[in-house]
């Protein structure tokens, strides 16, 4: 009886100023993960592209390749999938990328020249622009948008030595 009573005397204000904390703390422990999750720039790469550019060797030689580009995942995780090809050569890259605070990093490899390595880098707007690292070394940058997109890509210590595509959905 006396904890019924004791229970009716609280005050409606503080019940709800108890509950407001525990409200609270979710949201502050909830809202960093719910924000990461909307600001991944992955989400407008998912799916098919398909595009032409060209690439050079470190020999001179310079190509026009026709190309088709896969992105999966979504998030803070992207695969991708880069496949080019002309009369002569094939470019046929692959990747995994993570994404936290505006940064990126991730793995990388290069199938038809047999090279692989790491990626790390930063989302800038629309843009991932990453370092690349391993037996080959250079950048990566990825200009984006819902309909279009371009992939440079500048390498040393490797025949490959750059890659220029558009693409389009």
């Amino acid at each position: 009886m006396k904890q019924r009573e004791a229970l009716s005397t609280i005050h409606p204000k503080t019940c709800v100023r108890a509950l407001a904390i525990p409200v609270l703390l979710l949201f502050l422990v909830a809202a960093p993960s719910l924000q990461a999750a909307q600001v991944s720039p992955f989400k407008t790469l998912l799916g098919s592209w398909k595009g032409s550019g060209t690439f050079s060797l470190a020999d001179g030689t310079r190509e026009r390749i026709s190309c088709n580009a896969y992105y999966t995942g979504g998030g803070a995780q992207l695969g991708l999938a880069i496949l080019c090809s002309s009369s002569a050569n094939k470019i046929h890259m692959r990747g995994k990328l993570s994404y936290s605070s505006g940064r990126l990093t991730g793995n990388w490899e290069e199938r038809t020249y047999n090279a692989e390595g790491r990626l790390s880098g930063k989302v800038v707007k629309k843009q991932l622009k990453m370092k690349i690292s391993g037996n080959v070394t250079g950048s990566m940058v990825v200009a984006f948008s819902k309909k279009r997109q371009s992939v440079t890509i500048r390498t040393a210590g490797g025949s490959l030595k750059s890659v220029n595509i558009r693409l389009a959905r």
